[in-house]
């Protein structure tokens, strides 16, 4: 039998990747790589699942795929999004969806955060630069608080706290949704 789910990704450092194919692994799913996503692959599917990094507040390529989904006769929509950040951040990963998801899409759109890390090696220049400019931003405060202490040292170099027990929401629901 066909997977009804299409799994899209947009992975930068590796780490939304890693993700998706952590999922792959737990519910029958196609893979597809965020550029080769259009309407009519989505179309082929019952459920689409989207996952990205967060970049600069934003959830990197969503508005496209949004968009694409819209004109697709898929069904279902979900999203998850890798980050920097400990799951242990509730109030700034919840600051995030309400920003990302604006309207009736913060209850409409099942959403999952996972922890993934920063992974200097694989990023892109102008990121290493915005990184820079955030660590020196930091280091600059005079009254620091427990969380800018953590973030500074978090910011310092590479690491991953990725782990597939974050997956355990998101693949409840597509198991649910009959994938």
């Amino acid at each position: 039998m066909e997977p009804k789910i299409l799994v899209i990704y947009k992975s930068t450092t590796g780490f939304t990747k890693r993700y998706a194919q952590m999922l792959s692994k737990e519910v029958a799913c196609t893979l597809a790589p965020y550029k080769s996503a259009t309407p009519e692959l989505m179309s082929a599917y019952e459920t689409v699942v989207f996952g990205s990094r967060a970049h600069a507040g934003r959830i990197d390529g969503y508005p496209r795929i949004k968009e694409m989904y819209k004109k697709s006769s898929a069904r279902k929509f979900a999203l998850f999004v890798t980050g920097a950040m400990p799951a242990a951040a509730e109030d700034t990963i919840s600051a995030f969806w309400a920003q990302n998801l604006p309207g009736n899409e913060l209850q409409k759109v099942p959403h999952f955060y996972l922890p993934g890390g920063l992974c200097y090696e694989k990023m892109p220049f102008s990121d290493k630069l915005m990184m820079k400019a955030a660590v020196a931003m930091v280091k600059k405060k005079k009254h620091k608080t427990a969380e800018d202490l953590e973030m500074e040292r978090a910011m310092a170099s590479s690491y991953d706290i990725s782990d597939p027990a974050y997956l355990k929401p998101l693949v409840s629901l597509l198991k649910k949704a009959g994938g």
